[in-house]
């Protein structure tokens, strides 16, 4: 059973906005609940953190606390709680998954309650280099930070940014790796592997609520989102049956397993395969939408209003498909 921790009242609001989940101010003087965090461990020293923003990953051990993706900025304060509730050993690393707010809002409060490693000392231990955990994502998470307007604050940015396909840590006696995921929910997506326990953090790539956010302004293509499912499953080894085995913590939603990936996977290549057939009968966007080639799967992934409608889903994969066919 998960824990539940809530803490003192907010006057903000979390609301869907542009590629994730952002705050908005609330009317003034209005009381609002406070945010709820859902802490489920997943396995072994991995849990999996649930609420105001994107699911957050926390992994901890002897080394200390690695987490992947900080949530809203309004619930650092909740967020930091919660994981020295789980581990009260420093915080060494920071990992997003992307650059949108509702996974990377806390940065900046989570790495400063951190510390970074300057290596082992004489007795094996890790030894603190100075203030801060190390902040890690491909670089083009750093781009769009720092290219926004406004931007977010400097010590939100990545510290350690990475241009390779994989980027590999051992920590809490565990290989970690970072895989980039190019071209899917934005030009930045990576997911993270945490071996020895079997546990992939999947990122927006990957949701068991919503079909996935794909905006060009942010590299998104609706190719690149299914091969980076296709590359999860690939990794994936089911228990047995096809259920349990490698768990998949998704950017939103509960926690799944290869089955779930495999289902999310179909679901978008039907999608894709029957926009693209409606396109080479010379359909026009209108009627495409007007067709609902999603329609059997809107009443578990669509939406009529807020901030990732179905339409603009479905837009956005006919303009993906549209620019292949001319060549682009």
């Amino acid at each position: 059973m998960p824990r539940q921790l809530t803490f003192g009242p907010s006057v903000l609001v979390l609301s869907l906005a542009l590629g994730g989940m952002q705050p908005l101010l609330a009317q003034r003087g209005e009381s609002l609940p406070a945010p709820a965090l859902e802490v489920w461990p997943v396995r072994g020293g991995v849990y999996m953190l649930v609420g105001a923003g994107g699911n957050t990953t926390v992994q901890v051990g002897d080394d200390g606390v690695l987490i992947v993706d900080t949530k809203l900025a309004s619930v650092a304060e909740p967020l930091l709680a919660a994981i020295r509730d789980l581990s009260s050993k420093p915080i060494r690393y920071v990992i997003n998954t992307h650059a949108h707010a509702d996974h990377v809002g806390s940065n900046e409060p989570i790495a400063r309650a951190g510390s970074t490693i300057a290596g082992g000392n004489v007795s094996g231990t890790i030894a603190d280099a100075g203030e801060g955990a190390t902040v890690i994502a491909h670089e083009n998470v750093l781009v769009r930070m720092s290219g926004q307007e406004p931007p977010p604050p400097f010590e939100a940015w990545p510290t350690a940014t990475f241009f390779v396909p994989q980027k590999d840590l051992f920590f809490n006696r565990e290989a970690v790796q970072i895989m980039h995921m190019p071209t899917a929910h934005t030009d930045g997506d990576s997911i993270v592997f945490f071996r020895r326990s079997d546990v992939i953090s999947a990122g927006d790539v990957f949701a068991t609520t919503l079909y996935p956010v794909i905006r060009p302004e942010d590299g998104g293509n609706i190719q690149g989102v299914v091969a980076a499912l296709n590359y999860i499953i690939e990794l994936c080894v089911p228990e047995e049956k096809q259920e349990g085995g490698t768990m998949v913590i998704p950017g939103h939603g509960r926690l799944a397993d290869e089955a779930d990936v495999v289902e999310y996977r179909d679901m978008l290549t039907i999608i894709r395969d029957r926009i693209q057939s409606m396109i080479d009968m010379g359909m026009s966007l209108r009627q495409v939408q007007a067709a609902r080639p999603t329609r059997d799967y809107d009443a578990r992934y669509g939406a009529v209003d807020g901030f990732w409608t179905t339409e603009q889903f479905v837009a956005a994969v006919y303009t993906n498909l549209m620019e292949i066919n001319d060549g682009g």
